[in-house]
């Protein structure tokens, strides 16, 4: 029994040093020398000594894509499609990229080492992205564990979004920096700050980070990333259903709606689990005020203490969306919030009508 165990500890043992002696051999032994990487049929082309990775290699030469896991492998968020180069498929990429991906040449580019010249078709948008730097302005308290944080743009001092758009803060980590994705609050057209609403998510790197930002303090972020698309037909009804942090993109969306098409039709449907993590509530009735057409409907899942007074909606939010909307006109959603609320508000909306083509939706 105990010469087993001892065979099997050394056995495990000398694998270990083996492969411990690959990953230095190729570190340092192999040589790939320098590889030529183009973008998008040459648009964009770097040169880059082999052996690293793929998302390494864009993004120091400023080629910013989604990235939330900081390269380990575990988000599927640096899709890029590998035309030439990419050597196979690793069992490190096949839970996050399907059938379809794959013929494509879909890979995840913190996973593919740069060993060869390498041809890549990137979304022109992610060419746009670039790096900030900027200095919190003001930071206000939600509820007790979502805060509202105003960055004034330093360098660049502009950015161009779409509304719904996100951005990803650089935070320090245990073990280096980390991009973690953020979406954007204050509306499209103001071009030279960029507003956040973070919940406070318990030992959450960079939602710690952000919680514990001061005014003054500057942060570096890249952006914008995302693919919601506002209609620009004004007789196109809008649907923001939202919880907590998906206010967000919600704020964004509704805003830069009510400066550009005053009479648009738009409904907000938030749901909150008690009257203490209502947010903004009072902000958007006064908005509706001026916009006949904006209807505004909070709701609590929760039960209501007695001392409580409430006049809005009870029960999970998709129940008051099932409730109120009809199945008449022309519309469009944006759904942001937990998954459970997004599968059921989705649910709902393809019964009343909506394609999916028609349904966007950034699960918080």
């Amino acid at each position: 029994m105990i010469i087993g165990v001892l065979a099997l500890a050394v056995t495990a043992g000398i694998f270990l040093l083996l492969a411990v002696a690959l990953l230095i051999a190729e570190r340092y032994l192999v040589n790939y020398g320098s590889c030529l990487v183009r973008i998008n049929e040459g648009s964009v082309e770097f040169e880059q000594d082999g052996g690293g990775t793929l998302l390494a290699a864009l993004y120091e030469h400023k080629v910013f894509i989604p990235s939330a896991c900081g390269g380990k492998g575990s988000c599927g968020y640096c899709k890029v499609v590998v035309l030439e180069g990419g050597g196979p498929l690793l069992p490190t990429e096949t839970p996050y990229i399907n059938r379809s991906e794959v013929k494509a040449g879909v890979r995840l580019a913190c996973q593919v080492k740069i060993k060869q010249p390498m041809e890549l078709k990137l979304p022109e948008d992610l060419l746009n992205v670039r790096e900030f730097k900027a200095r919190v302005s003001l930071i206000r308290e939600l509820t007790h564990d979502i805060k509202e944080v105003n960055l004034e743009l330093i360098e660049p001092e502009e950015i161009k979004q779409r509304p719904g758009q996100y951005v990803q803060i650089l935070a320090p980590g245990p073990d280096g920096p980390v991009f973690r994705a953020y979406s954007i609050s204050s509306p499209a057209y103001e071009h030279n700050k960029v507003q956040l609403v973070v919940r406070l998510v318990p030992g959450g790197i960079a939602s710690t980070y952000i919680h514990n930002l001061k005014e003054g303090d500057e942060v570096t972020f890249t952006g914008p990333f995302g693919e919601f698309r506002l209609s620009e037909d004004p007789s196109k009804a809008v649907i923001c259903v939202g919880g907590g942090a998906g206010m967000a993109p919600i704020s964004n969306i509704i805003h830069t709606i009510y400066q550009t098409w005053p009479d648009r039709p738009c409904w907000l449907f938030f749901g909150c689990r008690t009257t203490k993590d209502v947010f903004y509530l009072d902000k958007f009735k006064k908005l509706a005020e001026k916009h006949p057409n904006f209807k505004v409907i909070y709701g609590l899942s929760d039960p209501l203490e007695e001392e409580e007074q409430w006049e809005g909606d009870t029960g999970f939010i998709h129940l008051s969306v099932d409730k109120r909307l009809s199945v008449e006109l022309a519309r469009q959603a944006f759904l942001c919030g937990p998954p459970p609320m997004i599968e059921a508000v989705t649910e709902v909306l393809k019964e009343k009508g909506l394609r999916n083509e028609d349904i966007f939706y950034d699960k918080f």
